[in-house]
């Protein structure tokens, strides 16, 4: 019995020591790509360091204990903010978009038919979008008579289909990687609003990370060119605790639709316990955001992401 329970309490030091590490380290994730990578786990981090207190609390070992406690704080400071300060929305047009990373290998195609056929959104915006994924959504031109669509082999085609006219569109080849970039018009409630679509690589060696940077710099130098609304949309490989992605709002002025709705962690779904945020919409001053929500699976690795948003006044 004595065993057993210096392995309990050695297995909840183990797990003490490791949260509150990881939920230091990754305040400096700038200093690095492999801190940055774990700091998309806050959510993860919270929900364990509050977890692993309970017990160090209630055995009264303060060592443990007031650490942890700081860790919960800390933590919360990151992730709680998420869940309030929605606001009030003006506008009396709004357009409903649906954007999903559909995973350029499955083919589970009717899923995604299924949910559209739910959702009815206005605009679908698509990464991952194969020659096999151009084909099997030909049917969807019936509803969505404006599409625009760039199909490569792997992981980085895009597509877009709406039932609003575009008043332009065209998609860019972005630096580094000339991977594609949607960039389309459409005018709404008399006011022009440019929608963007973009995926920027897995960073996952220095090499990728620079090249993921880079393509989110050129997005950056694309919005400040713009007058008028903007909403940028896409699986943009950041999650809203990394210091690029910060940099990425203060940059560009936009805000990202998940304010006071939570974090909707979108990737991986194969991994529910360790999904992260890194799909996301972003929305210029003046557009008011109704709804963002994640939507059902579609046999992909991530999951869609829902947004209402109004225009005009």
């Amino acid at each position: 019995m004595r065993q057993k329970r210096v392995t309990w309490l050695g297995l909840l030091q183990a797990a003490a020591i490791v949260t509150i590490l990881f939920s230091l380290a990754t305040v400096f994730d700038f200093a690095h790509r492999n801190i940055e990578l774990f700091s998309h786990f806050r959510l993860q981090y919270l929900a364990v360091s509050v977890l692993v207190l309970i017990p160090f609390a209630v055995m009264r070992k303060p060592a443990y204990a007031l650490p942890l406690f700081g860790a919960v704080i800390l933590n919360a400071v990151y992730v709680l903010p998420w869940y309030v300060g929605k606001a009030p929305v003006d506008g009396n047009t709004t357009i409903k978009i649906l954007n999903a990373n559909v995973h350029s290998s499955n083919d589970e195609y009717q899923r995604f038919f299924d949910l559209v056929g739910v959702e009815q959104p206005d605009v679908i915006f698509l990464q991952e979008f194969s020659p096999a994924w151009r084909d099997a959504t030909q049917p969807l031109k019936g509803d969505y008579p404006y599409s625009y669509a760039e199909p490569r082999a792997g992981n980085f085609g895009i597509a877009v289909f709406s039932r609003i006219a575009f008043d332009s569109i065209r998609h860019v080849d972005s630096p580094p990687l000339d991977y594609p970039t949607i960039v389309a018009t459409v005018t709404l409630n008399e006011e022009s609003v440019t929608l963007i679509n973009t995926h920027p690589t897995i960073p996952i060696t220095q090499t990728l990370f620079a090249a993921r940077n880079e393509q989110i710099n050129s997005i950056e130098d694309l919005i400040k060119q713009i007058d008028g609304a903007v909403i940028l949309t896409g699986d943009l490989n950041l999650s809203v605790w990394c210091r690029r992605y910060r940099m990425l709002e203060e940059r560009t002025g936009l805000r990202n639709t998940r304010r006071g709705f939570g974090v909707l962690p979108t990737w991986p779904t194969f991994m529910p316990f360790a999904m992260i945020p890194i799909d996301h919409a972003l929305v210029s001053d003046g557009i008011g955001v109704i709804e963002t929500r994640t939507g059902d699976r579609i046999g992909s690795d991530h999951l869609p992401l829902i947004v209402k948003v109004a225009v005009g006044d």
